[in-house]
């Protein structure tokens, strides 16, 4: 909960009100005595005697659970088979790759640079994301504890372990989960920092901040956000004395100088990708839409749902504490106006803002006090929790049995049974190479492997090789790189269409 001080000769301290003396869980339950406890003896005794430690307990092992099963039963996409590329490079040649207009920044692929000692397997590359996406369920409680209190943390914390959204990008081998758990740290310490002005924790905000940029480029915009809260909700004291403000210029100088070789790369890069307008991704409103819709687990009547709660859990905040509400709104509205804003000018995908969620969930359960306020049973929050599950349920009942990415193990697999020695194969466009090469090996197939992008391309490679007989590997991204569709109409005009797996299309030559 965030609250303002009043200014009383020095800066006051932020006083957070307590809302747990009516449907607190563990109200009633006494302490037992212990002399001379050990750590590990406080340790058990806090889990035997506080309910809300039980349920943590429980919904990050629930957590664990779904996000490593069956982790490595979806092939690897192009995405992840590029982090393989990256990460397979030196750690020096990663920062190289960054430098030279790779648009992640290079701490994922470092810390995937690092597993690559237990192998290149897809739970190898997907581990990491899937522990920091279980590991950020703790987290989200601790944001609702300080938001709120400890029934506002545990439901978030429902709301993540069972989340859809989360749960997919904790199982694949990108740094969006990684990044969401590095920001979300950053997120706790700056309503700590803001409720006390301690500088520990605007200093670790700053430092967190800087991890998750160094994670995913798009953490600017939420790191960003924050500080123009900052800004806004401490503005009186900073009119009043500049230097009621060096505890969070402390933040920004923290940030800055852990992100400065990135920041420079970055504002290149920046431009590179808003120099032309995007073949790929969300424009428009429907940035906003997918955004939501995403984020509430792919289904319209949740998202609807969820709205509403989100909404109505700002007004109940409204009501004790502007400051927190302001956070709710500033945290949800601007990011997705500034990517409605951005999709005209560089590709916008809703993974980009999965920083959302710790704030959405924690908006969502801010309704908590006037449901409680309602029924006046503390066991309400139990039934909160199981509808959380079930609404979930219907998706994890089809999630880890149907395939969620392009089949490319089981394509590579029927590729090799119907080419033969000398053929050639023609990758449309050629960096789908990547996660085909993962899974084919056209040296052991003996057939010769090209790239095309344009019908020119294919032109070429039908002149340089006219005996030979040539199957072409094409998925919809060819349309990125040849938004003309000149390619396509070439293969329709010169190709016999041979199959299709899932976004995976094959033709053979004529």
């Amino acid at each position: 909960m965030i609250e303002m001080g009043k200014k009383q000769g020095k800066r006051a301290k932020r006083e957070i009100p307590m809302y747990e003396s009516e449907g607190d869980l563990d109200a009633g339950i006494s302490k037992p005595a212990v002399d001379h406890p050990s750590s590990f003896d406080a340790v058990v005794t806090s889990i035997k005697t506080s309910r809300y430690l039980q349920i943590l307990i429980g919904l990050t092992l629930i957590g664990l659970v779904l996000r490593f099963y069956n982790l490595a039963v979806n092939s690897f996409w192009l995405d992840e088979a590029s982090t393989l590329t990256f990460a397979r490079q030196s750690f020096a040649g990663i920062w190289e790759s960054t430098a030279g207009g790779e648009f992640n920044p290079p701490l994922f692929y470092w810390l995937e640079h690092g597993m690559l000692a237990f192998g290149e397997s897809e739970f190898v590359l997907r581990f990491l994301p899937a522990l920091l996406g279980a590991l950020t369920i703790p987290i989200v409680y601790l944001i609702g504890k300080e938001f709120r209190d400890r029934n506002v943390g545990i439901i978030a914390a429902a709301l993540l372990a069972f989340s859809p959204f989360h749960i997919f990008y904790s199982q694949e081998a990108r740094a969006y989960a990684p990044m969401l758990f590095f920001f979300s740290l950053a997120l706790l310490f700056y309503m700590r920092a803001n409720r006390s002005d301690e500088a520990r924790s605007w200093l670790f905000f700053g430092l967190f901040s800087a991890v998750a940029f160094w994670m995913h480029f798009y953490a600017i915009v939420p790191v960003a956000v924050l500080i123009l809260h900052a800004l806004v909700t401490r503005a009186g004291d900073l009119r009043i004395d500049l230097r009621n403000g060096k505890n969070l210029a402390l933040a920004l100088i923290a940030f800055i100088i852990a992100t400065l070789p990135l920041l420079i790369v970055t504002v290149n890069l920046f431009f590179v990708r808003t120099s032309s307008a995007p073949t790929f991704g969300i424009q428009g409103l429907d940035v906003i839409y997918q955004t939501l819709l995403q984020i509430s687990g792919f289904n319209d009547l949740i998202m609807a749902g969820f709205i509403v709660l989100f909404l109505i859990g700002v007004a109940i905040t409204w009501r004790n504490d502007r400051n927190g509400a302001l956070l709710l709104i500033f945290m949800m509205v601007l990011p997705l106006v500034a990517s409605l804003l951005l999709s005209s000018r560089m590709p916008m995908i809703p993974r980009y803002l999965i920083y959302l969620l710790p704030v959405y969930f924690v908006g969502i359960a801010s309704v908590y006090p006037g449901f409680y306020a309602l029924v006046r049973d503390r066991r309400a929050v139990y039934i909160v929790i199981a509808v959380v599950f079930l609404i979930s349920a219907p998706f994890l009942s089809t999630y880890y049995t149907t395939p969620q990415k392009n089949d490319w193990r089981g394509f590579s697999t029927e590729l090799s049974g119907v080419t033969g020695e000398g053929d050639l194969i023609v990758v449309l466009p050629p960096y789908m190479a990547q996660p085909l090469d993962y899974y084919y090996s056209n040296t052991t197939d003996g057939t010769l492997e090209l790239g095309a992008n344009t019908g020119g391309d294919l032109e070429v490679i039908r002149d340089q090789y006219p005996d030979r007989r040539v199957f072409y590997v094409v998925t919809t991204d060819i349309f990125a790189v040849d938004p003309t569709g000149d390619a396509v109409d070439w293969l329709n005009g010169n190709a016999e269409f041979a199959g299709q797996r899932m976004g995976i299309y094959l033709f053979v030559s004529a």
